[in-house]
This record gives C-alpha cells, sequence and structure tokens, in this order.
C-alpha cells in the first residue's frame, strides 16, 4: 500500500502545528474580547440542511463541493462545508436562547472543490456570528473585530465591502428581470478569478442580452474613494432595494474611518443566503491572493429553515485558519518546533532532574528531559535543531551547589543560577 494523504488534505508537523494553534488563541482571544462566546456543532449533518434552498443556494458552487455520506441506515448525511448552516440549526433548536445571541465556533468544515495555495479540501473556519439584530451597528462592530484580529495576528491586511441590496438594484438598473438576481450574482462572484470576458460569457449562456450584461458589468467601473463611488452610484440606481443598499453602506461607512476598509462594487459572494452587508479580507501583498476571511448579513436563512414567521436577523464573519497560517509561514512570522522552553540535559542526575522539571512545570513553564543520555554536546545539538531557548545542564557540581547551569541557545550565554532565578528569567 501507497502511504499519502487524500487529495487536498494535509498531516500538520508539530511545527505547523503550533504555529495554527497559535493563530486559533489569538483569533479567540479577539472574539472573547467583543462578548462571543464558544460553541461546537457536529461536522456531519442531515444532506438536506446542507441542501436547503434557504441555505448556500440551488446554484452555488459550495452545494456542489458536498461530500455526501450515507449511514447504516440509508440517512443522506454531509460533511459541512461552512460552519454557518450548523449554527443556523442550533439556533432553531433553542428557541428559547436570549437575543442578541453572540457565538463563535472553530473547527474543520469539508469541500470537494478545485485545490491551489491556501485553498483545501479539508480546512478550518473561525467563525463569528450574533443572531437577534438588524442594526447596522453589528454590521460595524463585526468589521471593526476584523481589523482588531488583523492585528492581533500582525497581518498587512484590508477588507472589500458591499451590499447585496446595491448588487441586486445594479441588476435591476441593467434591466435584467429580478428573478435572475442570485444567478446572475454567482456569476459576478467570479470577476476577479474568470475576469470580465468570462463572467461575460456566462451571462450570455444564461441568455441575457449583450447590451444589458454591458451595462451591468460598466457599473461596476466606478473609481475613487468610498463616498465618490456611493455618490457616482447614487446618480445611477433607482429601484428601491438599490437604494435601500446604498443607504445602509453609506451608514455603515460612518461609523468606520479606517483605510483597511474598501468598498468594492463588484464584490458579490457566491452563497445565496446572504440579504445586506458583505464582505473579504485578502492580504495586501504576497503569495496568497485568496481571501483570509469572510462573511455577511444573512436575515432570511434561519426563517427559511424553519419555515415560520418569526424574525432571526444574523450577521457573521469567517476567518480562514489554513490560509492565515501559510500566510504567517510564508512570511516566517513564527518559527518554534516544539511547544517546550527549556531542555533539561541530566548528567548522570536523572533523579534529580525530576525533581527540577517538576518545579519548573510547577510554575507554567514547558519542560523537556533528555532520558537517553547522549552526553552535553549531542543535546545541544538537539535543543538547536527543535529551536528550543534555553538549555540546563546539571551535574554533580551543580547539585552541590545547589544551582543548575542555564545556556541561552540564542546568545549562547551561560551562567550557573538556582532554579528558582531560571522562573524568574524565563517566566
Amino acid at each position: 500500500m501507497k502511504l499519502e494523504n487524500n487529495k487536498g488534505t494535509r498531516d500538520f508537523a508539530p511545527e505547523d502545528k503550533i504555529l495554527r494553534n497559535e493563530v486559533a488563541s489569538r483569533l479567540t482571544r479577539v472574539f472573547e474580547l467583543y462578548g462571543y462566546s464558544p460553541l461546537e456543532t457536529p461536522i456531519i449533518e442531515r444532506y438536506e440542511l446542507l441542501a436547503a434552498k434557504a441555505g448556500a443556494g440551488e446554484d452555488s458552487d459550495a452545494l456542489k463541493e458536498i461530500f455526501k455520506l450515507t449511514d447504516q441506515g440509508e440517512r443522506k448525511l454531509g460533511l459541512k462545508f461552512e460552519q454557518t448552516l450548523s449554527f443556523a440549526r442550533f439556533i432553531g433548536m433553542n428557541p428559547t436562547l436570549k437575543m442578541p445571541f453572540k457565538r463563535y465556533e472553530i473547527g474543520p468544515v469539508f469541500r470537494d472543490g478545485p485545490i491551489k495555495l491556501g485553498r483545501y479540501r479539508q480546512f478550518w473556519q473561525c467563525d463569528v456570528d450574533v443572531v437577534g439584530c438588524k442594526d447596522i451597528s453589528v454590521d460595524a462592530e463585526i468589521l471593526m473585530l476584523a481589523l482588531d484580529a488583523f492585528k492581533a495576528l500582525e497581518l498587512d491586511s484590508f477588507i472589500e465591502v458591499n451590499n447585496r441590496k446595491l448588487l441586486k438594484g445594479i441588476i435591476e438598473f441593467a434591466g435584467i428581470k429580478p428573478g435572475m438576481a442570485d444567478s446572475v450574482i454567482i456569476s459576478i462572484d467570479k470577476l476577479s478569478k474568470i475576469g470580465r470576458s468570462g463572467v461575460k460569457k456566462e451571462l450570455e449562456e444564461k441568455e441575457i442580452e449583450d447590451e444589458k450584461i454591458d451595462k451591468l458589468l460598466n457599473a461596476f467601473d466606478v473609481k475613487g474613494s468610498n463616498d465618490e463611488k456611493l455618490s457616482q452610484l447614487k446618480a445611477m440606481i433607482t429601484s428601491d432595494v438599490g437604494k435601500e443598499g446604498l443607504k445602509e453602506l453609506e451608514e455603515l461607512f460612518s461609523y468606520i474611518d479606517d483605510k483597511g476598509v474598501v468598498f468594492n462594487v463588484s464584490l458579490a459572494r457566491g452563497l445565496g443566503y446572504y440579504t445586506g452587508t458583505i464582505f473579504e479580507g485578502f492580504m495586501r501583498k504576497g503569495e496568497i491572493t485568496s481571501s483570509i476571511c469572510g462573511g455577511g448579513r444573512y436575515d432570511k436563512m434561519i426563517q427559511g429553515l424553519l419555515g415560520n414567521n418569526r424574525e432571526y436577523p444574523c450577521i457573521g464573519i469567517s476567518f480562514g485558519l489554513d490560509v492565515i497560517s501559510d500566510v504567517m509561514r510564508l512570511a516566517k512570522k513564527q518559527s518554534k518546533r516544539t511547544v517546550a522552553q527549556v531542555y533539561v540535559i541530566p548528567i548522570k542526575t536523572t533523579k534529580e532532574c525530576f525533581a527540577i522539571c517538576k518545579e519548573l512545570r510547577g510554575s507554567g513553564i514547558a519542560v523537556d528531559m533528555d532520558f537517553s543520555g547522549k552526553g552535553i554536546s549531542r543535546n545541544l545539538d538537539y535543543v538547536n535543531a527543535l529551536r528550543i531557548q534555553y538549555a540546563i545542564i546539571v551535574g554533580a557540581r551543580e547539585l552541590e551547589e545547589k544551582k543548575v547551569k542555564l545556556k541561552d541557545m540564542e546568545s549562547g550565554k551561560e551562567e550557573t543560577v538556582s532554579v528558582k532565578d531560571v522562573i524568574k528569567k524565563i517566566r
């Protein structure tokens, strides 16, 4: 048998997993600073939930990329391709939850789609969502959270913002029937991937006249600052839905005066459940051009899934753990190969070193120790290879003095100190 990973999946060696844990930890810290609490849902969902019309939409790529399963009872199941539908199900199953309800969830999702750097078939999403508030100020808070997350991760990133209502207004402005809006938006979403000519070809295949296609695509050519783009579109858009989208964007930008938030009129996001504000985050430069986060407002999804008249206004954002980790790895932002902060090298003092390790661990310091007795030189080579910052050498002389020899592997400096002094220095 040939040993290999399934296409689009990866193993994570300790060096990579340490980095991923650090990304998740920093994001979790930001999420909780904004008052979001953790939630966990299964990776397996009923297929009818994943394929619901109120969800991604019948024509979305995500729906086509579901990994389908059947259990022993012949029930149709699937691996979840995002966290949002599971969140919506949870809300629907728990009608007594106090609103607004804010949660975050970090875990794996699966899509049987094309693969490239930053895009895989098993990947982790770090989501925050709030349900129960339709005010645009909540949309602004989500964007502020994203900007703070970029700072916490030390990423040179920006967020593109648009509004689904505005897109529908532009589609109506072009003379295209409102009933085709969702299908047209899926094509618009591919502008950055297949270009204007590719999108035009797709729209022609949907039997839309050339004149209407050109009018639609020309509307995306507005230039200037966020305010200047809004002003140009106000002169163009006449439909009520389009005007509502413009008004929401204007209010959103009144909360956020940040160069990291850019109005992109052609931003569409392919999932069918979005109803208002939408956004995606990107790196300003580097090898990875895929979005590192994305989300938006989906006010009708839960109501549609439940089939009742109760309103569940929602908005959320998802950060891609895999793509962010790849960005940080390529930028060499982290190089730890082990969680150990200290490596203890006993020189025929193994029993005594157990007590030293216990004292260090009791002070919150991560410690590893040599059990092979391979000597100082080979052990220091090992410590260097794992990029552990400190080595502690303990021989008979050190025990007699009730001290240890502490070596800083970065500076090369050695000193003989007490264990308590080691704790003060490292902690």
